[in-house]
């Protein structure tokens, strides 16, 4: 175990002093020949020396260079940080699995010390969203939690629990989940042992023709979005990367399979500029007309992460963005009814033409299909 003062002296250059002889930050003078101790200096080493130590125990993957870039500083600078925590007495390693360091796992550092605004923040998401699976399968968040909140100072435990009762977190409902946690625990495993999944799955769309084929199914990344678990990798069939719904498939099992998820994937740029998480082709240069009414409302959120909005006199808003595809941003245009006018670009304009088309049908007095009453 390790604490500021077994990497103190390591840093000052010093040793272990006592107490008396000590000046600030228990550091002597003869660590100092010239008398002049730099504090600031000192300190953000020691903040920067914790914070490698944090991250090479959190994860693998932590070469040099992405210590640099996390630590903003040069990699020269983490090379002698690293001669640092060796001379402390820290078991780091080199993995080659994993290329990037790694500490021996029987080593630990004390408990980390939270602030109210770090407490109060992680037991909101564990326990009001976690607790009560508003993210399906993220119970466990709120039983680790429970262990983190009794281990905390008792005046924070109070302020906690003054502010706790008074604090709300509702997001959309997801839906049924049931069926899905055989196939996220498989996936997830996949993941962590790299090894290629046997899996039958029902789209959306399609005539359903290939629905009983098994496909080996390679994951990349496990993913919550839109009220529902995705799962993104190469699908061997399509010889292509596939964003899969995990309430489709409807049989998944383990392989002896191995692969690799390439180095250079990213869920940010396979979804692109989706509107939500469909990418489609090409991209679009956005512009929406929204009426006085709903302008507040509409400038009020962050829609999209491409969005620009521009107030108008009479208080409507034009609304601009760029947006791979259109299946998904159609939707959303046509749920603001007569509120909402395209500018451009054409191709949206005259898809949302024929969906309202197709509304007004529906209502047309006459029809034969379940008039409303």
């Amino acid at each position: 175990m390790v604490d500021l003062y077994t990497l103190c002296p390591c840093i000052f250059g010093g040793r272990p002093v006592a107490a008396e002889d000590a000046g600030p930050a228990g550091v002597t003078r003869e660590a100092y020949p010239t008398g002049r101790i730099d504090l600031a200096a000192d300190y953000s080493r020691i903040h920067r020396l914790l914070k490698i130590l944090t991250l090479i125990q959190s994860a693998p993957g932590w070469t040099a260079q992405r210590l640099a870039e996390a630590c903003d500083t040069s990699i020269r600078t983490i090379y002698r940080d690293m001669r640092v925590l060796e001379a402390a007495g820290i078991p780091y390693y080199h993995d080659t699995e994993h290329p990037g360091y790694r500490v021996r796992r029987d080593f630990f550092l004390p408990p980390v010390q939270l602030t109210l605004d770090e407490s109060l923040a992680l037991i909101a998401l564990a326990e009001h969203v976690g607790g009560r699976e508003q993210i399906p399968l993220t119970r466990a968040a709120a039983r680790a939690v429970s262990k983190v909140r009794s281990h905390l100072p008792h005046a924070m435990r109070e302020q906690i629990d003054k502010i706790d009762k008074h604090l709300a977190i509702e997001l959309a409902r997801a839906g049924p989940f049931e069926g899905i946690r055989d196939v996220h625990d498989a996936v997830r495993t996949a993941i962590i042992e790299r090894r290629a999944l046997r899996c039958c799955y029902e789209a959306a769309t399609g005539d359903g023709r290939d629905r009983n084929e098994p496909f080996h199914f390679k994951p990349f990344t496990l993913f919550f979005s839109q009220r529902a678990w995705y799962v993104v990798g190469h699908h061997e069939r399509r010889d292509d990367v596939r964003c899969l719904k995990l309430n489709r498939f409807t049989h998944v099992e383990a392989t002896r399979k191995a692969y690799d998820i390439p180095e250079d994937f990213s869920l940010r740029e396979h979804l692109g500029l989706a509107w939500r998480m469909i990418r489609g082709e090409p991209r679009y240069d956005i512009e929406l007309l929204f009426d006085a009414e709903f302008a507040e409302t509409i400038a009020d959120t962050q829609w999209h992460e491409t969005q620009q909005i521009a107030w108008q006199d009479d208080g409507s808003i034009r609304f601009r963005c760029q947006v791979d595809g259109l299946d998904e941003i159609v939707w959303w245009v046509l749920g603001m009814g007569p509120h909402c006018r395209v500018v451009k670009p054409r191709d949206l304009a005259d898809r949302l033409a024929t969906l309202a088309t197709q509304v007004v049908e529906l209502y047309r007095p006459g029809l034969r299909r379940g008039a409303a009453t």
